[in-house]
């Protein structure tokens, strides 16, 4: 069996931002995570400022359970859907902070983690929360929210997704812009899905789907939007992803001082040409480029299998 800590490595080796030489580095998991402990609300290390989580805890309150991690809080009805949640959701912030190449962020704050076990319950909360019906799961100032009912079988990389957020909020509390963060979330947490299952003998790569070229959202209304379109979801989460795994394989130590830019709320032309500048003097040379690639293989089997 494969340590956690190998099977981040490889992760983030998927991705391309470290070598081997880094596998000493990888922080081993916390013990315990196969048998988490449940811990009493008024003993939590950590209570949520988040209000919407006190609206989520305010469905059926007499309901809820809570535990602890490393780095995060959990709030869920039964145990055996949050333990291997909790599990899945250590590994992905190992590898998303690995990924980042970035110091573990001031203080120990942790994130809170909400389980909605029925249909019914996260119905009640999208309506409460004023969610987009379509979500499966939300990331609000720091906490996330999601559906899990016994005997889940996870069929992607959503949590994954939702984890890489979390993180993300840690290192950019003031945010980054919302085609930078989906397209983070969707290009490390699709690496790390792969790596997560390859250690368990499945056969999996990286699904990084192209966008048909007629559809894609032009960069400069891209780079404008603060929440993916209602109209344009799937060509939105896709074009964004592809355009992060194209800068991020263009050059990977230009495209972590990128995210940083604008992170600090740089402007996009600004952070493009300081660190692209060699590559890509302008935004106009950058969509050139762009839209080549991010079209690539539309349609063909190689798309549908997951390449690019």
């Amino acid at each position: 069996m494969l340590s956690l800590a190998k099977i981040v490595l490889g992760a983030v080796m998927l991705l391309g931002f470290v070598g081997p030489a880094s596998l000493a580095q990888v922080p081993m998991p916390s013990p315990g995570l196969n048998a988490l402990p449940e811990v009493e609300f008024s003993r939590l290390s950590q209570r949520d400022p988040n209000p919407l989580g006190q609206k989520a805890l305010a469905i059926h309150p007499e309901q809820w359970k809570h535990a602890e991690t490393e780095h995060f809080v959990y709030h869920f009805s039964d145990p055996f859907t949050v333990t291997p949640v909790s599990v899945e959701a250590e590994f992905h912030y190992r590898v998303v902070a690995k990924a980042l190449q970035r110091e573990q962020p001031a203080g120990d704050t942790k994130s809170h983690i909400y389980i909605f076990q029925t249909a019914t319950d996260w119905k009640q909360f999208q309506s409460i929360g004023r969610l987009e019906p379509w979500t499966g799961g939300i990331h609000s100032q720091g906490s996330l929210f999601i559906q899990r009912s016994p005997g889940f079988t996870a069929g992607g990389n959503l949590l994954g997704h939702e984890i890489a957020h979390l993180v993300m909020h840690r290192y950019y509390p003031d945010g980054i812009p919302c085609w930078l963060d989906e397209g983070f979330a969707q290009y490390v947490s699709k690496g790390a899905r792969a790596s997560y299952l390859r250690a368990r003998n499945y056969i999996a790569k990286p699904q990084s789907r192209a966008v048909d070229e007629e559809k894609l959202i032009p960069l400069a209304e891209l780079m404008a939007m603060t929440s993916p379109p209602n109209d344009r979801v799937k060509t939105f989460y896709d074009e964004s992803e592809r355009l992060v795994r194209f800068l991020a394989s263009s050059d990977k130590a230009s495209f972590l001082t990128f995210l940083d830019a604008l992170g600090r709320h740089q402007p996009f032309e600004t952070a493009l040409l300081q660190n692209y500048g060699t590559k890509f003097l302008t935004a106009a040379a950058l969509e050139e480029k762009f839209r080549e690639y991010a079209s690539k293989e539309f349609g063909t089997s190689l798309q549908e299998s997951g390449g690019g």
